[in-house]
């Protein structure tokens, strides 16, 4: 028999694979044209499927492994991606997972208990070791949610659904709460980093993903062409006049490279803006505190993308415009010192280089946890317009110069005193808390030579398993 013959006869008796089937494609979609090669194709759960697609290929040229789900979760299910895993630990690439089944496959019982629990274990042990996207295109529930959310990076499709309790569930127990599962809920509630808005989309949002990320923790973040934003220097001047209000993602916008950057959870908790994004043709995490009171979602979110750049080197870029943590008794009970606790944590913990813009307003514990000292930072820039204090000047003058007061010195007239005189980014400079006041047009080329300087940066830590975070 010829090995052709043979291979007829071996498809035949394990049942023919399905070239065309959702999971396929989708891994071919996601892979460069013609690059994926599938893994262990032929295992079955018993005489059915394994509910799993598993291989490698590559994205830009850059070797990834992928699987993709079209099945309920077995034995076999979890034993190729954890092959797959295994190969990322051999090989330093990252991994890619694909998340659409409708669960265990029940009549498995302990044995599906089991696969869920070795994917887990594998994604979990593998975090800050190689880049990980979970992307969702269907059902992600129970326990495939937390190992989906496990993944730095979610991305999902306007129509994927993700749940740890179904809602039907909840409608069946009284509960009716409109949204639940959906990928706009996951949006609001920082679950998902990006919607996209189909599958062809949410996979194009991954490729561009893995392609601003180094291969791993040891690896170098890959250089790509770049070239400016048409215009940039005087929408940066005209964002300098105006402290308040100033449009901080159009900041962003102008100092990174020209269609760069790639905004996370941007519909989640709008006080802080999370981005990656490129700078002089190197990946950089982008912090911007928008002008909003800073919520517990924002600290949130922003602790885990310096918690992401911390572990792959990735250097971050703080712009710092904000009044403070959010003030009031709600945020308190909430939390809200918890959260800046663990921000300020994670910038203080983080050896990755760092460097703090203050753009606009910078009061006392915000200034403390996103630019001063014991956030960590390399070095600390200023545009003329900012004001730096330990006190908003509103509060300032009422403790401090309430007695002076009179018709011809207002209130406004001192609190502008003390912006210009006591809050100024000059007299925060004059007093050693900031290493320059730069001109906000030259924002752009200041930070990509100060990146440049800290490329080389290396820091030694005391020893210690690891930092215990207020979570």
């Amino acid at each position: 028999m010829s090995a052709e013959s043979k291979m007829e006869a071996l498809q035949k008796a394990l049942g023919a694979l399905d070239k065309d089937a959702p999971a396929r494609k989708r891994l071919g979609a996601l892979m460069d044209a013609g690059s994926f090669v599938e893994l262990d194709g032929f295992a079955k759960d018993g005489n059915e499927c394994s509910g799993v697609v598993t291989g490698y290929g590559a994205i830009d040229g850059s070797p990834v492994f992928a699987f993709s789900q079209d099945g309920p979760v077995g034995k076999a299910h979890g034993a190729k991606i954890k092959k797959i895993y295994d190969l990322a630990v051999k090989t330093g690439a990252p991994v890619i997972g694909i998340y659409d089944s409708n669960g265990a496959r029940i009549k498995e019982g302990n044995d599906a208990l089991n696969a869920y629990s070795e994917m887990l274990l594998w994604q979990n042990n593998l975090s800050g070791v190689v880049p990980q996207i979970s992307v969702i295109l269907g059902v992600c529930a129970g326990s495939s949610a937390m190992i989906a959310l496990s993944a730095d990076f979610v991305i999902m499709s306007e129509k994927a659904q993700l749940f740890m309790t179904a809602p039907f569930t909840a409608k069946a127990n009284g509960e009716n709460v409109e949204g639940a599962g959906t990928a706009a809920n996951a949006a609001k509630s920082g679950m998902a980093h990006i919607v996209a808005a189909d599958d062809t989309a949410a996979l194009e949002e991954a490729r561009k993903l893995v392609s601003m990320m180094p291969l791993n923790n040891l690896s170098a973040a890959p250089i790509c062409e770049f070239s400016a934003v048409s215009g940039a220097e005087n929408a940066l001047r005209a964002a300098a006049e105006k402290v308040v209000g100033t449009d901080m993602k159009a900041v962003v916008e102008n100092v990174m490279d020209a269609g760069s950057v790639v905004e996370l959870h941007k519909d989640f908790a709008v006080g802080g803006m999370t981005a990656l994004a490129t700078l002089g043709g190197t990946t950089v995490g982008v912090v911007a505190t928008t002008g909003e009171p800073i919520c517990g979602g924002c600290c949130a979110k922003i602790a885990r993308l310096v918690s992401i750049c911390d572990a792959f080197q990735i250097p971050v870029v703080t712009f710092v415009n904000t009044k403070g943590f959010k003030a009031s008794a709600a945020a308190e009970l909430k939390g809200i010192v918890r959260e800046a606790a663990k921000v300020a944590h994670v910038y203080a913990e983080a050896t990755t280089p760092k460097v703090s813009v203050v753009v606009g307003e910078a009061y006392g514990p915000a200034y403390v946890a996103f630019a001063g000292r014991s956030a960590n930072a390399d070095v600390t820039l200023a545009w003329p317009s900012a004001v730096i204090s330990a006190l908003a000047p509103e509060t300032a003058v009422t403790l401090l110069h309430a007695d002076e007061i009179s018709e011809t010195n207002t209130r406004a007239m001192l609190e502008e005193k003390y912006r210009t005189e006591e809050a100024s980014a000059f007299k925060a400079a004059a007093d050693g808390y900031i290493e320059d006041v730069i001109d906000p047009a030259s924002t752009r080329d200041v930070l990509i030579s100060t990146l440049d300087m800290l490329a080389g940066k290396r820091v030694s830590k005391l020893p210690k398993k690891h930092g215990n975070m207020p979570l």
